[in-house]
């Protein structure tokens, strides 16, 4: 019964991520750099620091929490994962929230699950490994079966329909910036394995295991901010897009709307962080949890995508292809269960 609740509050924080993007679409007259770092102000600062103060030990303080150690780690892989973030970003902008999102969370879920593995020296090929390698698999086979639907989708459709649901559409660029975007991504989850100090301390001074990890969540998306804030900033001096932060008529609508997309991102990590307590006492699952949390994103997306319209037009051999993709992602999910 835990390991269901555990799985069903990651599920929730996924869909919360996977939303996210939608409230974006209601930003009006600002530039992509714009609206894109002030979400991240809402995303990766307020939030977090809203979430970590919950970890506060009785008598504490958020300063000696994260004095325990691995705080600077993890800061130093939430910067490279900043990257991710990035280019996470743009991949939405060129392939649209179905296909971007596919592709970066595919190379991000394999990179973040095996490697915090790898480096703690586990044997992939043997025993609770291999298993963890074969979801890993099987995570990365729906969505290459996903990506797959998309390049059917593109095939399919003319110049005119690939701009009308997608404004800035380019396939090859998209494909490039999506796969560096997994990579760098996955360091948020070497990011979090960094700070595992800081939450052992949090537990051992009386923090609910519920709330625990949520410091550390704060230090890599401060990394994250920081990266994001240069390029964001250079892009609005480049681009003398500096003026939209000062648009009266639009403003107000549209703090709401990055404020609602950044509470919608985080909800993923505050969900996986939570989720994850519950699911202590099997040691697979809580390795494979970042996979999980990424098949179910991809998941998710995708039905947004559909409801967007992105897939709209596309024959019964594209849509398909992309039911079963999302049915090989859905039982990804409980792969590790099985055994």
């Amino acid at each position: 019964m835990e390991v269901l609740l555990g799985l069903l509050i990651i599920a929730v924080g996924s869909f919360g991520q996977s939303s996210s993007y939608v409230p974006i679409r209601k930003v009006k007259e600002w530039s992509w750099e714009s609206f894109w770092l002030t979400q991240g102000i809402f995303a990766w600062l307020v939030f977090p620091l809203l979430g970590a103060l919950l970890a506060i030990p009785a008598g504490g303080s958020l300063g000696s929490l994260l004095g325990a150690g691995g705080a600077g780690k993890a800061l130093m892989y939430g910067v490279l994962w900043g990257v991710g973030g990035l280019t996470f970003g743009l991949s939405m902008r060129y392939l649209g929230v179905a296909l971007g999102q596919s592709i970066s969370l595919g190379t991000c879920s394999a990179f973040g699950t095996l490697l915090p593995a790898i480096f703690a020296g586990d044997n992939l090929f043997s025993g609770q490994g291999l298993i963890l390698l074969l979801g890993v698999c099987i995570t990365i086979a729906g969505i290459a079966v996903i990506g797959y639907a998309g390049s059917l989708r593109a095939q399919n459709m003319t110049e005119e329909q690939k701009r009308e649901a997608i404004k800035d559409f380019a396939l090859t660029k998209g494909l490039l910036v999506a796969l560096l975007a997994g990579v760098m991504s996955a360091c948020f989850n070497l990011g979090l394995n960094a700070g595992t100090p800081i939450k052992e301390t949090a537990i051992i001074n009386g923090v609910d295991p519920l709330f625990a990890g949520l410091p550390v969540i704060l230090m890599v998306t401060l990394g994250g901010f920081l990266t994001n804030a240069a390029y964001c900033i250079f892009q609005n001096v480049k681009n003398k897009t500096g003026g939209d932060y000062f648009k009266g008529g639009v403003m107000g609508n549209n703090l709401l709307f990055c404020a609602l997309a950044g509470v919608l991102w985080y909800s993923q990590f505050f969900g996986l962080e939570m989720g994850k307590s519950f699911l202590v006492n099997s040691p697979l699952l809580l390795a494979f949890s970042w996979s999980i949390l990424m098949a179910l994103n991809v998941t998710f997306s995708n039905i947004w995508g559909i409801i967007l319209k992105e897939w709209k037009g596309c024959n019964n051999r594209t849509m398909t292809v992309l039911i079963i993709g999302l049915l090989i992602l859905v039982f990804s999910v409980f792969f590790p269960s099985l055994f």
